[in-house]
């Protein structure tokens, strides 16, 4: 078969965890979903590791939105279930907390696409052509779905401190 991925593999791994969790958590809304989605695309990469360590960070982003739309789509077939209100922590009353619990569930309420693209775009800095590439999308869409995205979020957080940048504002030459 071939070699195992080794040292060069773990230093990825140990240098992009805490950016690519960001990436996962922000597409799942949830920090154990985003673990299990992170873990499952690291061992897609370890396995494939010689055909994509030139460009690892794009592709285990774009395997991440994959992986998190195909969970998307199999939760939304499943029947709903019941379950009442899972989230029975204590709220935080610290002021940065409730902020960052509210653009998180901003976040969470936005279609899969422009989560995506706003988190890639505005929390991965990256470039439109590069958030294209995550997507599998034209650079139009990413415009697209970037600027319904921040609209749909300046809506949702109307009344908070929290000052959202125009779409065409950040790094609109890149």
């Amino acid at each position: 078969m071939g070699e195992a991925p080794g040292a060069e593999f773990g230093d990825f791994v140990r240098s992009r965890w805490v950016s690519l969790l960001r990436v996962a958590y922000l597409l799942t809304g949830d920090r154990h979903a985003a673990e299990d989605l992170l873990q499952e695309v690291l061992e897609q990469v370890y396995v494939r590791w010689r055909r994509v360590r030139a460009t690892p960070d794009a592709y285990v982003r774009k395997a991440l939105v994959n992986r998190a739309a195909n969970r998307w789509r199999r939760r939304s077939r499943r029947p709903e279930q019941a379950l009442g209100d899972l989230d029975r922590s204590a709220p935080d009353h610290a002021g940065d907390v409730a902020l960052r619990e509210g653009v998180v569930a901003a976040l969470r309420a936005l279609p899969l696409r422009q989560r995506a693209a706003v988190a890639l775009r505005f929390l991965e800095d990256l470039s439109v052509a590069e958030t294209a590439a995550a997507l599998d999308c034209s650079e139009g869409a990413v415009r697209s779905h970037t600027a319904r995205g921040l609209a749909k979020l300046r809506e949702a957080l109307s009344g908070s401190d929290l000052v959202l940048p125009e779409p065409d504002s950040h790094r609109s030459a890149r």
